[in-house]
């Protein structure tokens, strides 16, 4: 299906000052959604993100691609008198401005919420923070993995007995910038209204408790701390795991789920697979027999599952009304013909990379996804925005370059 170039937030402006991913995953969401996102970035080697080094050529651009679709680049030395009016100029005509530096960094270049608030009233002005202000560790630098430790995620994820293990996807980064993007949305309703700019703030920390609320849900009923179940969901009745298949690969199995909600899905099970001899098996007939007997339920599914691809298996149990999900890994994702034909995955061509497929935003617009646009290479658009937004010359644009202040 074709993409759409989505206009949701056309019209709307945002001066972008972040870097790495918690920031750049929620203005990408603006840019998907219609928004003029215009990246501030050093102009030697842009956001670190990039992994740009100087002098040498970039050999893995592919992370910077996953976040900074759709937007706009504009280089500018923050550090200069020049640089500093210039972002100072931008933000008089920005709706939005997002930063997620160091914890400081942003008021020590002289461009905190109350500069920034005095030179536009309008502007709805946002932090991306590793830990909320008034915490022992509002000062600290965090990462991904500090905020899934810190905010609850990794003590509920792993085997039973064993270390507490990062959850792989980016939770801590990604998570945070998607509830920083909802909150801007409300924020430029509410100024429809009011006419008013908001200081907006998200913790990282704080995010990933948000996420948490599940094994929350489980705490009052519990004297010790919510533990880390592995595959299985603590708490759900058996069957609730993860089974081997054919031919045996590291990710070669499938998820196989009857919900409490549902007695038939048991039943429904045990035809799928052949077992109609264990209907009404007192040993597996109700939740609570299930769970006395959950190794031999497991051996039971698993003998059944080891015969057929994780495909196969999902196919049939899933078709017989059963919750089943084939374990797929990233490159048959990647590689599914579906989701590149349903706009989930887009291939992007790209001047330093060339063609490469990429996630796109997930929710489709009366039927078609979100077109995805290329990242940005650096500076790419400093003329457009100097010139678009400030009404700068051609012969001052080349003057702030041949002074170092932005890279054309």
């Amino acid at each position: 299906m074709d993409a759409v170039e989505l206009d949701c937030l056309l019209g709307v402006r945002v001066v972008d000052f972040t870097q790495f991913e918690a920031g750049p995953s929620c203005t990408e969401a603006l840019a998907w959604l219609g928004a003029e996102v215009v990246k501030i970035e050093n102009p030697k080697t842009g956001d670190p993100g990039r992994r740009l080094r100087p002098g040498q050529p970039d050999d893995d651009p592919w992370y910077f691609h996953q976040f900074n679709a759709n937007k706009k680049s504009l280089t500018l030395n923050l550090k200069s008198p020049r640089g500093l009016d210039i972002a100072k100029a931008l933000l008089k005509k920005a709706d939005v401005t997002v930063e997620n530096m160091a914890p400081g960094t942003i008021e020590r270049l002289g461009l905190g919420w109350e500069v920034a608030h005095a030179l536009n009233p309008r502007l709805i002005y946002c932090r991306v923070k590793g830990f909320g202000e008034g915490s022992p560790y509002e000062k600290n630098l965090a990462f991904d993995m500090i905020a899934q430790a810190t905010g609850g995620p990794m003590s509920v994820t792993g085997e039973p007995g064993r270390p507490p293990v990062k959850p792989g996807p980016s939770f801590g980064d990604t998570g945070t910038g998607m509830l920083m993007a909802i909150s801007i949305l409300a924020a430029l309703y509410r100024r429809d209204r009011t006419g008013e700019g908001r200081r907006l703030e998200v913790a990282m920390q704080d995010a990933m408790i948000h996420y948490m609320r599940v094994p929350f849900s489980r705490q009052p009923k519990m004297k010790e701390a919510v533990g880390r179940g592995g595959a299985k969901v603590p708490g759900a009745p058996a069957p609730c795991n993860v089974y081997p298949c054919k031919p045996g690969g590291p990710n070669d199995y499938v998820y196989v789920f009857t919900s409490r909600a549902n007695p038939e899905h048991w039943t429904r099970l045990l035809k799928v697979i052949g077992r109609e001899d264990l209907l009404g098996d007192p040993r597996y007939e109700t939740m609570a027999a299930r769970g006395a007997h959950e190794s031999e339920v497991d051996a039971i599914i698993a003998a059944w599952t080891r015969e057929h691809t994780k495909e196969e298996a999902m196919q049939r149990i899933g078709s017989a009304g059963v919750p089943a999900g084939a374990v797929l890994d990233t490159l048959e994702l990647l590689n599914d013909p579906s989701l590149e034909r349903r706009g989930i995955m887009q291939v992007i061509e790209h001047p330093t990379t060339g063609a490469y497929k990429m996630p796109a935003w997930p929710v489709r617009f009366d039927g078609a996804p979100a077109r995805v646009k290329r990242s940005p290479l650096l500076g790419e658009h400093s003329a457009e925005i100097l010139s678009g937004w400030l009404g700068f010359g051609a012969a001052e644009i080349e003057a702030l370059a041949a002074e170092g202040i932005v890279q054309l």
